[in-house]
């Protein structure tokens, strides 16, 4: 049964078509054509993720179930081609570059709200708040932050303090490549 189950495991890339972390799920549309592949909470959190930006570039071990495509693994997220919002002015001036090779820094989330579009996170060992975008979240590839939750951000100095130019899970930023 297990070299079976093996058999139907394949790997394909593609992007979120949507995901709810309410729901639990959400579904992947793969590059090569064919159905959707339902991606699970519990998937995205062995990936050390909570959640994920729709559109988001991704790499899954997928197995075919009765009931169709299901990941059983997520391999990779790219997010660097999610467009930040023209809207936020706060982020206008500063060289995309130069957010890039801001230094990753240790937090934990004071609090988001993802209605209203923003919160704050906490830099170990500071007691400045640092400002959190929703776009810079999506961007970033999630859709929502818990208190008391620890990630790594990026932080620069902008218009309304210290702002975080990128957000990455605490599990996700121990898989990501130092610059």
């Amino acid at each position: 049964m297990m070299d079976e189950e093996t058999d139907k495991k394949h790997i394909l890339k593609g992007h979120v078509k949507w995901f709810d972390p309410d729901k639990g799920f959400g579904f992947a549309i793969p590059d090569s054509g064919g159905p959707d592949i339902l991606l699970h909470a519990n998937v995205l959190r062995n990936y050390g993720q909570g959640s994920i930006a729709d559109g988001a570039i991704v790499e899954l071990s997928v197995l075919e179930t009765e009931r169709g495509m299901q990941a059983v693994e997520v391999l990779s997220i790219d997010t660097s081609d999610l467009p930040v919002d023209a809207g936020l002015s706060d982020f206008a001036d500063m060289d995309p570059a130069e957010m890039r090779l801001a230094p990753l820094e240790p937090a934990r989330i004071k609090w988001f709200d993802k209605a209203k579009g923003f919160g704050f996170a906490n830099v170990f060992g500071s007691t400045e708040d640092v400002f959190v975008h929703v776009e810079i979240l999506r961007h970033s590839g999630l859709v929502d932050l818990l208190p008391g939750e620890a990630v790594t951000v990026r932080v620069m100095d902008g218009n309304r303090g210290r702002m975080a130019t990128e957000v990455l899970s605490w599990d996700a930023a121990s898989k990501t490549p130092t610059e």
